[in-house]
């Protein structure tokens, strides 16, 4: 069983950044893919960024080149860094480990408005 606990999330001006963290139990990372994903209201729930066991990242469009991955294997934390924020990021944000089957954390809601 493995349990994730999302924090960092809040509201932010647009242009502004914010970093999500993901603490999971266990030793999640030596071989599952972490990633976070998000939902925005009436929205079907979107990959953000996914980074593997190998460090191999992978992005969505919408946020590619604004947004970061990254783990801390010591920690067993990985982050998220939201740089250039705008309205559309708005979303509850989820943590997600991979390895046959998904856990997922309860979610940090992320409000970009001015």
């Amino acid at each position: 069983q493995v349990q994730l606990v999302e924090s960092g999330g809040g509201l932010v001006q647009p242009g502004g950044s914010l970093r999500l963290s993901c603490a999971a139990s266990g030793r999640v990372f030596r071989i599952y893919t972490m990633g976070w994903y998000r939902q925005a209201p009436g929205k079907q729930r979107e990959l953000v960024a996914t980074v593997t066991s190998r460090d191999i990242t992978n992005y969505s469009d919408s946020v590619k080149g604004r947004f970061t991955i990254s783990k801390d294997n010591a920690k067993n934390t990985v982050y998220l860094q939201m740089n250039s924020l705008k309205p559309e990021d708005t979303a509850v944000y989820y943590c997600n480990a991979r390895y046959i089957a998904d856990y997922w954390g309860q979610g940090t809601q992320v409000t970009v408005s001015s």
